[in-house]
């Protein structure tokens, strides 16, 4: 599969989806049947991992385990084909811990933010597409049409009225996150609720009938109070919390007069790219860098690391 330059975090899910299959029931029903197939589960959204910390993996189960588990197709969902290995996902919810019970012994459930850094490129994009699935197939139990309980269908991917014939599909909410520059500074915000310290690049979601561009100058303006005169794209990232596409950007502003507008940010700071370099390897006094597997560090190591630096 053709990818950019950068992969973040959740991206890079390597499986063939076969998305022009799924829709055979029949299909389905032999790749569960098949005696290679796995499966992925999750307990209330936390992954089954194993291996122990700095080396950690996706505890892949039999499909036929992972069946038993769900307990029905509702909880069942067809990721793709590893090779000619069927992958699907289990979703199981409240009750006790299976890890203390049917799955003893295979691996621990753990939160998804917490070990996605340590896991191999590409499985958390696993994770990413059947947590996000998962989250959809919550919200999406009704139709939307006309409020009567919905089948699912595709092998999970899609969901279907009974009653009234309509179809819904999962939907991914569009957010941009942007790093506002002015000459060799770059801005970064801090909301209250965050860890103390910490500062990170701006986001915010994109409204209908709105361009990412558009979107990118609106936010800026509205949480720092600057003018965006040009946007570049650096790259994006799948963000299943619950089912978010971050849309990587660097934005070069008018001035350096931000004002953060107290309701989103609470404070502002502009960094040199020397400062930025700081700020990441966590020598930054007072200030705290973004995740490991957040897009804004994407952000700002590539920003850091452009060449210009006038400091």
């Amino acid at each position: 599969m053709a990818q950019g330059r950068v992969t973040n975090v959740f991206a890079g899910n390597s499986l063939d989806r076969a998305s022009d299959r799924r829709g055979d029931a029949a299909w389905i029903a032999e790749q569960l049947a098949h005696p290679s197939a796995v499966a992925v589960v999750l307990w209330n959204g936390a992954p089954l991992i194993e291996g122990e910390a700095g080396d950690r993996r996706i505890a892949y189960v039999p499909a036929r385990i992972g069946q038993g588990l769900g307990g029905s197709r509702e909880r069942l969902l067809f990721l793709g084909l590893d090779g000619d290995t069927p992958v699907f996902a289990v979703d199981m919810e409240d009750g006790a811990d299976p890890a203390e019970g049917p799955l003893e012994g295979r691996g621990a459930f753990c939160d998804l933010r917490a070990v996605a850094a340590e896991l191999p490129p590409g499985e958390t994009g696993v994770l990413a597409t059947a947590r996000g699935l998962f989250e959809w197939r919550r919200r999406h139990r009704f139709c939307s049409a006309c409020g009567q309980p919905s089948d699912v269908g595709d092998g999970g991917w899609k969901r279907i009225c009974p009653a009234c014939g309509a179809q819904h599909f999962p939907r991914v909410d569009p957010c941009v996150i942007m790093l506002p520059t002015y000459g060799d500074r770059c801005l970064l915000g801090r909301q209250a609720s965050w860890p103390a310290g910490r500062y990170s690049a701006l986001a915010g979601f994109v409204e209908p009938g709105e361009s990412i561009e558009e979107a990118c100058a609106r936010e800026v303006r509205e949480e720092a109070g600057l003018i965006v005169v040009s946007v570049r794209h650096h790259s994006s990232q799948p963000w299943p919390f619950p089912a978010n596409l971050m849309i990587g950007l660097i934005a070069e502003v008018t001035n350096d007069q931000a004002a953060p507008d107290q309701t989103e940010l609470e404070a502002v700071a502009w960094l040199t790219r020397p400062q930025a370099r700081l700020l990441l390897e966590g020598r930054m006094e007072g200030l705290a860098p973004p995740s490991e597997i957040a897009i804004a560090r994407r952000l700002i190591e590539a920003w850091a690391a452009e060449t210009g630096d006038r400091s």
